[in-house]
């Protein structure tokens, strides 16, 4: 197992603040699974609307932060040409938001590669915040031209 850092994962992603959602990877094991991490902050710019009094991260950016993990998964697992291709979410089944993320929270994302089949991957992926499971789903990325 190994993992790599913030460096890395802007070499593989095309994300960047505010829409880079994960900070680094602790764990990867090519063609099986992915675990890293997002140090959420009360400085996040969503906390600014998301709620005042009562700060909540958006579900829809914990499934994003899920894809991003998904994502650096395949890359790693079967690198292709960056300057060609990037990886996209297709399509996100079964979600579930199981408690809210707060300013302060780690959120460590794990994904599994469920099954592939040429430029398709299924993953299933999940979120945990102090050893309790934050979110889940099961997501479709493919790889396109840039």
């Amino acid at each position: 197992m190994e993992g790599f850092d913030y460096g890395r994962i802007q070499e593989i992603l095309p994300h960047r603040y505010p829409f880079l959602l994960i900070d680094r990877v602790t764990e990867l094991v090519r063609g099986e699974r992915l675990v890293g991490y997002k140090n959420v902050t009360i400085n996040e710019d969503f906390f600014n609307g998301h709620f005042p009094g009562n700060p909540v991260m958006p579900g829809v950016l914990i499934l994003e932060a899920l894809a991003q993990a998904g994502a650096l998964l395949a890359y790693e697992s079967d690198p292709l040409d960056l300057t060609k291709k990037v990886i996209f979410l297709a399509g996100i089944d079964d979600a579930r938001l199981r408690r809210p993320v707060r300013p302060g929270d780690k959120l460590e994302l794990h994904a599994t590669i469920a099954r592939r089949k040429g430029p398709v991957w299924k993953l299933s992926v999940h979120a945990m915040v102090d050893g309790q499971r934050v979110a889940e789903a099961l997501l479709t990325a493919t790889s396109v031209d840039k």
